[in-house]
């Protein structure tokens, strides 16, 4: 195997944290990284006086306030998330159901907003977490939106199967985009849990290229989908002009 190169191994120590592992141990992160215990205490102690890094009382390290301070730089995340927020706070008042934004990471979506209600469905999402983009409302209204040859290489699949109504065969998979083209929206119905569905919609940067998702997500068994896909394309229309988008006959969805 080659080694890693100097930067290559900073970058195995901070990708050694993850939504399952916040707190590690120097030993942890030393295996998780693939280091040796002498090169991860190396890195680990330049990370933290750096601020990269913070260790707690007890001696395990967590993810540091400086990172949370150069990400919030990045213009589709914090910044993003501030210009989309009232937009999203409007769809949560309209609906009092988990509101959410999303952007697409290669194959995945990444959450950078999520609003929940206290008798809201449970949903296995948290900010920053990573899903396929298949499997999620979000995910189908940003899929529907890539390059032609980015969609069949991946509705080629392997498509991963959460529940036994996840989308994983690649025919299907492709009309369902076709859909979300044709109407301006996405419904995922119990493709991570089975008990809730997700309405979504595409947004759109300045450029009109599609920037980013947002939906909002209920339980399933009294799903209103006639009533949440108006509300949920209001609400990413809003968001796109916020950023700049202007509508052209082309771009805008049949009502």
């Amino acid at each position: 195997m080659t080694p890693l190169s100097a930067p290559n191994r900073l970058l195995a120590v901070l990708a050694a944290f993850d939504h399952e592992h916040t707190a590690l141990s120097l030993t942890d992160i030393s295996r998780r990284a693939g280091l040796s215990l002498t090169t991860a205490h190396r890195l680990v102690a330049a990370l933290t006086e750096w601020g990269a890094l913070e260790r707690d009382a007890e001696g395990a390290y967590h993810v540091g306030l400086r990172l949370w301070e150069i990400a919030a730089l990045a213009p589709r995340g914090l910044a993003l998330r501030q210009i989309a927020l009232p937009y999203l706070e409007d769809l949560y008042e309209a609906t009092h159901e988990n509101v959410q934004l999303a952007v697409r990471d290669g194959a995945e979506v990444v959450y950078t907003e999520w609003i929940s209600g206290r008798s809201s469905v449970g949903v296995r999402i948290q900010v920053g977490a990573r899903w396929p983009l298949h499997a999620t409302g979000v995910g189908l209204a940003l899929l529907a939106h890539t390059q032609p040859a980015f969609q069949d290489a991946y509705c080629a699949g392997p498509l991963a199967a959460y529940t036994p109504y996840t989308i994983t065969d690649p025919a299907r998979l492709r009309r369902a985009l076709a859909e979300v083209r044709r109407t301006g929206s996405a419904v995922s119905s119990r493709q991570v849990t089975d008990d809730a569905l997700s309405v979504a919609a595409a947004v759109r940067g300045r450029d009109g290229t599609v920037a980013a998702a947002v939906s909002v997500v209920v339980p399933h068994a009294d799903a209103q989908i006639p009533a949440l896909i108006p509300a949920v394309r209001l609400a990413a229309r809003g968001i796109s002009r916020a950023l700049g988008w202007r509508p052209t006959a082309r771009t805008v969805p049949p009502a």
